[in-house]
């Protein structure tokens, strides 16, 4: 194996661009300058100027010229066999790199917490389909918390989160703001009062709460840190679904980010409550690991929130 001192920084001076190998292969198959440089899309002047500065390169002459055509020269046709094994070379090596795109554009493995997984992801990834048809999607759904460990172990190529900041080991951008309110069932006595509640009535009351390491409930225990932080939960369960339906059962009030209610509010399964003086909005934010910038479908759909999201942006 060759040791990383060995290995050139740099080509040397004298070797000729892969360029111009390419029109001195050009020249030695049609014996032309004008029909090599034709093949190459250059003019023949150009072309001209070309060949000559890689015979100044390499100290020496490659082509005999006349008015019947350029033929190599014993030089040039040394040459030429050196420079058709090093464009073969570039060829398998673009080939390689090429199936390597394929492989990455193929499939797109996205993590995303529960709000936006549910959400916002099923338009995002219709619109991708129609962009990227041939590209095989998988989505796992989870907590914040459990979103950055996908992406840390590499399960995952692009994530999604909504919590106060962008976790530790990952880059983002937010793409979104969204707004967490309070929701109860028509028959609970929150449902008819007539003043907004305060954040002492609401950390002080028992909620159904989504878990532990979910980015809806680091924002709530973030706005609520300050007043006494939050009373024992009444419920603590793991997905937006299971809140609301235990919040529909009249079980209770519950927390959630507005893009989750939009059926249940309409339909007045679940009645608002205005909260003052406490901030429950929150960032959405795209993330990946540190230093890896998405690429090929992960690029593609993180563009696409960029343009899909106007709505709920604040």
């Amino acid at each position: 194996m060759t040791s990383p001192q060995s290995v050139p920084s740099s080509l040397p001076h004298r070797v000729p661009d892969l360029g111009a190998m390419v029109l001195l292969l050009a020249v030695a198959r049609h014996g032309s300058m004008g029909r090599a440089a034709k093949e190459v899309g250059i003019s023949q002047p150009a072309a001209s100027s070309r060949i000559r500065t890689m015979e100044r390169q390499l100290g020496v002459a490659l082509l005999d010229r006349s008015p019947s055509g350029s033929r190599l020269t014993d030089a040039g046709a040394l040459v030429t066999d050196w420079a058709r094994r090093v464009v073969e070379a570039a060829e398998a090596f673009d080939a390689g790199a090429q199936a390597l795109r394929d492989r990455r554009d193929s499939r797109l493995r996205v993590a995303a917490s529960m709000t936006i997984a549910e959400y916002l992801l099923p338009g995002w990834l219709i619109a991708l389909g129609a962009e990227r048809p041939g590209t095989a999607v998988s989505l796992l759904a989870g907590n914040s918390a459990t979103v950055a460990l996908r992406l840390l172990a590499g399960e995952a190529d692009l994530g999604f989160v909504e919590g106060l900041s962008i976790p530790e080991g990952l880059d983002g951008t937010v793409i979104a703001h969204d707004r967490l309110v309070v929701v109860v069932a028509p028959s609970h006595p929150w449902a008819r009062r007539r003043t907004p509640l305060t954040p002492g009535e609401l950390a002080a009351t028992p909620l159904i709460l989504r878990e532990y390491g979910s980015g809806t409930r680091q924002v709530l225990d973030a706005a609520l840190a300050v007043h006494g932080g939050l009373a024992r939960p009444l419920l603590e369960l793991s997905s937006t679904t299971a809140v609301k339906g235990a919040a529909e059962s009249g079980a209770g009030p519950c927390v959630l980010s507005e893009l989750a209610l939009g059926e249940e509010l309409s339909a007045r399964r679940l009645v608002k409550v205005p909260v003052v003086s406490v901030r429950l909005r929150r960032q959405l934010r795209a993330v990946w690991p540190s230093g890896h910038r998405p690429t090929g479908p992960a690029r593609d759909l993180l563009s696409l929130t960029a343009h899909a999201v106007g709505a709920v942006r604040g």
